[in-house]
């Protein structure tokens, strides 16, 4: 075997990144292949291949005896003293048995061998590349469709795009180049597959680590993400430095950071909202871009009834409800949004419900001294209002008015 074959392993070393031990150490596996398909043998043999000659040599394993009975594995031993000085019998030792016409049957025999090993070391090395890339952006240019995936060149490997992955109404065109979020790096038969996502909310929070150096720092960090891929996403910061705004570092100067993040997700709208551990302001900013008037919150069942003026109403609900679908799932509360003038209604009837069990329950009631009309209005405008569970109740500020007609009553 020549010098020239271990230039060429080398090459492929710095080309491909296999370790040239690795390669020799598959072509004298190779070998010894080639030696029993084409010398019929089943005797335990050993290829040995010279790092600095090239020169390739098989051995055999044989036992020392006195008279051997197999050539195959025995040898005399007058010739073992000769291969091997001090041998004694019944010792095991390594005899050459190179055929002349070997060189060439083993460089054919080999040659598909050294391929796999070489495609099977190049698997090993994308597999590692990629597994630690798992939860990260990976970029590449869309080569081909196969039925509904987009199947993306990534350069030494292509990654797959299932149909759920995929952001609805974007387009995807031959020779593209597209980012996208590498979910899962699987090892299979063939090349390892690799699983790619662009409607994953981390994809959205890998490219604002990119774009805000603060957040890539840890002076900003990212609470919670909700996205509906291709529509919006609504995002909750907070700084640890409070000489930082975090919305701000995440906007950029003239929102130049925020626009190119929109460029990349084709127009999805982002909310930026400053996150708060007072469950009240948090769920309130949740809904931006809505003004909230009010919130009421039952900690126990995590429920939040928040109150919008009557124009906001359709804003705070947002298309087909995604905007208080979208904050219910980045606070984690079931949120209840209710205008005004519903609420001031809901009011009213609530109380009148309330007085009318008092009439119901009485077979003289002076009517004339009851009067159910109660200024709904100053009764949203009192700040000591608040929900106690999903029945509605009332603190006991808010029903003095009722107790009165109760002392009426009686």
């Amino acid at each position: 075997m020549s010098v020239e074959l271990f230039h060429a392993l080398e090459q492929l070393e710095k080309e491909r990144g296999i370790e040239k031990d690795i390669l020799i150490e598959a072509i004298e596996s190779a070998l010894i292949s080639a030696y029993k398909k084409n010398f019929g043998t089943s005797q335990n043999v050993k290829v040995n291949i010279d790092r600095s000659s090239g020169d390739v040599k098989v051995y055999a394993q044989k036992e020392v005896v006195d008279e051997p009975i197999s050539d195959f594995t025995e040898v005399a031993y007058e010739i073992a003293q000769k291969i091997k000085p001090g041998c004694e019998m019944s010792d095991i030792i390594e005899v050459e048995i190179t055929p002349k016409r070997f060189g060439r049957i083993a460089a054919q025999t080999a040659k598909q061998v050294v391929m796999q090993k070489i495609r099977d070391a190049e698997k090993n090395i994308i597999y590692d590349m990629y597994a630690e890339k798992v939860d990260d952006i990976v970029s590449g240019v869309i080569g081909r469709f196969e039925k509904r995936n987009v199947i993306i060149n990534l350069g030494r490997t292509e990654a797959i795009m299932p149909p759920g992955e995929q952001t609805p109404n974007e387009e995807y065109r031959h020779h593209d180049r597209i980012k996208a979020y590498l979910l899962e790096v699987k090892k299979t038969n063939k090349n390892p597959q690799i699983r790619v996502s662009r409607t994953h909310p981390g994809l959205v929070k890998r490219l604002l680590e990119f774009e805000v150096p603060e957040i890539s720092q840890g002076i900003v960090e990212i609470k919670a993400i909700a996205r509906e891929a291709g529509s919006r996403t609504k995002i909750a910061i907070f700084s640890r430095d409070e000489n930082i705004d975090a919305v701000g570092a995440c906007v950029g100067q003239k929102g130049g950071r925020i626009r190119a993040i929109v460029d990349e997700l084709r127009g999805e709208m982002i909310d930026i909202i400053k996150w708060s551990s007072d469950p009240i302001e948090y769920i309130s900013s949740s809904l931006s871009p809505a003004k909230v008037v009010r919130v009421d919150i039952n900690e126990i069942e995590k429920i939040a009834r928040v109150v919008v003026p009557d124009f906001q109403l359709s804003l705070a609900i947002g298309k087909e409800g995604q905007n208080a679908r979208l904050a219910a799932k980045l606070t984690g509360w079931k949120i209840d949004i209710k205008s005004e003038s519903q609420l001031r209604a809901t009011i009213e009837q609530e109380l009148l419900n309330y007085s009318g069990n008092y009439i119901d329950n009485e077979d003289e009631i002076d009517t004339d001294e009851y009067d159910a009309d109660v200024d709904a209005e100053e009764y949203i405008e009192d700040d000591t209002m608040g929900y106690e569970t999903d029945e509605n109740y009332f603190e006991e500020d808010d029903i003095e008015e009722s107790q009165d007609v109760d002392n009426k009553i009686d």
